[in-house]
């Protein structure tokens, strides 16, 4: 029983159309590899514009530190400006 004859020829053409569709394969992974890694790169360009801003606005939070020790002194402060605002405005409003 004879297996398939073929010859060198279409052994070689055989390679070659496998050669080739590998090669169409690799250039459109290769192709998609590249659009990811460009959306990545966007996405990374984003990430580094907002890290800024948000490390400019929270620069001064270590200054934060401070105000704990002196919270005390605010809350009576603020009771006394509120005895004024009240003093100020005892019968404002009322019929004569």
């Amino acid at each position: 029983m004879t297996v398939l004859a073929i010859s060198a020829h279409g052994y070689w053409g055989i390679a070659l159309i496998i050669g080739v569709a590998a090669a169409a394969v690799v250039v459109v992974l290769l192709g998609l590899l590249i659009q990811a890694v460009s959306s990545i790169e966007k996405s990374v360009d984003g990430l580094l514009a907002t890290a800024t801003v948000v490390a400019g606005q929270t620069a001064h939070i270590p200054q934060l530190e401070a105000t704990a020790p002196v919270l005390s002194q605010i809350v009576d402060e603020a009771v006394v400006q509120d005895g004024y605002m009240n003093a100020l405005t005892d019968g404002f409003g009322e019929a004569i």
